[in-house]
């Protein structure tokens, strides 16, 4: 193979990377989230933010909330950067906002379940404990590193919300509905799954596009790739004119409402629900198939838009749409840059290397596995059955955790968005605890399979987070002498 078809390759696999992810990724997941960040900067109040999760609620209270908060509303990695940036910029403290970004993915109740069920519920039941171990603990080491950072972003939060009203009881009732949808998109349940109608329609060729498409952007299912189906080309040139109409009509939303933001907000609505509906091409024809997805995601769609129209006032509705298009033009780009490297980085990391490098329980062979977090990214729910061929492959089951609590926290895309949310310098702390603690958790389950007792296990875990309380404890003594002695005469 020469460089110029080895760099096509490369290409290839990159383009066909973001073509899948945008394709059966962004839309039921990304987009309910982008508008939940937006309602939450514009109609939620800094106070109740700050009443839970800001920087100076006892440590007892805004810890576990941010911990439940990412548990009740579990979804996947790129999904909660949004949620993440909604709350920090509301006023959340740096430590309990760090919190819900890792919790909220690491325990994902799908994965949890799935997980268990495929590979055991003594792994599940690791990654349950030692996620909301390490993310409250990860969050506190943030909150002590950043403190005077975290002052000045909560001088900042009232500041920029300053005189802000209570949160009105439509604003509520919004939110909800966005959260709804988010919901219904997104669960894997019976109900929602269900088929409870089907349109046949007469749409020529539809089964020829899926072949082409499937030959274009070649995938191997037993490694977790995704092909683009023929709806997934649909939605992908869906996006794009969602995104040429919110520049024509969110853009300039300050200014004037016109014919482009209602286009714009209207393409929104239809793209979900064609996102919604289970498209199977034949021959001669395309098979519609309403399932239960479809109709609570039509419920949800229609409850917003008369919200949007009649109940909220027109101030709501501005701040409302330029916000969520504000996250989307900020973390969006980075998204598809990340999909894309990842593309590119799988190409090159191939699965079989897994046994020579991570079949022990050791600290190097823990460390690939949160290596391969970063780079062998995998979707929500889709890491489990690639977790199983790793074991398959020789990985041992330390290293496999490792794997399983970094992946949602360390994939490349959302390294780069999480530094834009908050900056690189935070970013890459954050970045460097995680793989800290994502490999310890992979010492100490591996520890136990290779037949340590479970009281060893978790008095090396005591005596680990002592030691870390300690030195935490003795920085912040030290700084704060140091700042004391700054400001005597």
């Amino acid at each position: 193979m020469d460089i110029a078809e080895f760099i096509l390759r490369l290409f290839s696999s990159g383009f066909g990377n973001l073509a899948s992810y945008l394709a059966a990724h962004v839309l039921l997941c990304l987009l309910p989230a982008f508008y939940i960040a937006g309602a939450m900067t514009a109609m939620i109040p800094k106070e109740i933010v700050t009443r839970f999760l800001g920087r100076n609620t006892p440590k007892f209270i805004s810890y576990p909330a941010a911990a439940a908060a990412g548990f009740l509303l579990a979804v996947c990695s790129c999904t909660v950067i949004p949620l993440f940036a909604g709350i920090y910029k509301k006023g959340a403290g740096i430590g309990p906002a760090i919190t819900f970004l890792f919790v909220a993915p690491a325990i994902n109740i799908l994965a949890l379940v799935y997980t268990g069920g495929v590979i055991g519920m003594d792994l599940a039941i690791a990654r349950l404990l030692l996620s909301l171990v390490f993310g409250i603990g990860v969050g506190i080491i943030m909150a002590l590193i950043f403190r005077r950072e975290d002052a000045e972003h909560d001088k900042a939060t009232d500041a920029m919300f300053a005189g802000q009203a209570a949160m009105r009881h439509v604003a509520v009732i919004f939110m909800l509905v966005l959260v709804a949808l988010l919901v219904v998109g997104t669960f894997q349940i019976d109900f929602l799954k269900h088929t409870y109608s089907e349109i046949n329609l007469s749409i020529g060729s539809m089964d020829t596009l899926q072949a082409f498409l499937f030959r274009l952007v070649p995938f191997d299912p037993a490694l977790g790739e995704e092909g683009v189906t023929a709806q997934g080309a649909i939605l992908i040139g869906m996006l794009f004119l969602i995104g040429l109409t919110s520049w024509k009509g969110i853009e300039p939303i300050h200014e004037r409402f016109n014919a482009w933001t209602w286009m714009s907000v209207g393409l929104v609505g239809l793209t979900l629900l064609v996102a919604a509906l289970s498209m199977t091409p034949h021959e001669g024809g395309l098979i519609l198939s309403l399932t239960g997805k479809f109709f609570g995601v039509l419920l949800s769609v229609i409850i917003l838009g008369w919200m949007l129209k009649t109940q909220l006032s027109e101030d709501e509705t501005r701040n409302f749409l330029w916000e969520s298009w504000r996250f989307v033009k900020q973390i969006f780009p980075l998204l598809v840059v990340g999909v894309f490297a990842v593309g590119i980085i799988r190409e090159l990391i191939k699965p079989e290397w897994i046994e020579v490098i991570a079949g022990r329980n050791s600290v190097s062979g823990n460390f690939v596995g949160v290596v391969f977090g970063v780079f062998m990214y995998f979707p929500t729910l889709v890491e489990v059955p690639i977790a199983q061929m790793f074991l398959d492959l020789g990985m041992h089951r330390g290293p496999l955790l490792a794997y399983l609590i970094s992946d949602p926290e360390l994939s490349l895309q959302s390294i780069l968005m999480t530094a834009a949310i908050i900056g690189r310098t935070k970013a890459w702390t954050y970045v460097g605890w995680v793989a800290l603690f994502s490999t310890l958790s992979g010492l100490m389950y591996g520890a136990w399979v290779d037949g340590t007792s479970i009281g060893m296990v978790a008095l090396y875990l005591v005596l680990f987070l002592a030691a870390l309380a300690g030195i935490m404890w003795l920085v912040n003594r030290r700084n704060a002498e140091r700042v004391t002695s700054a400001h005597s005469p």
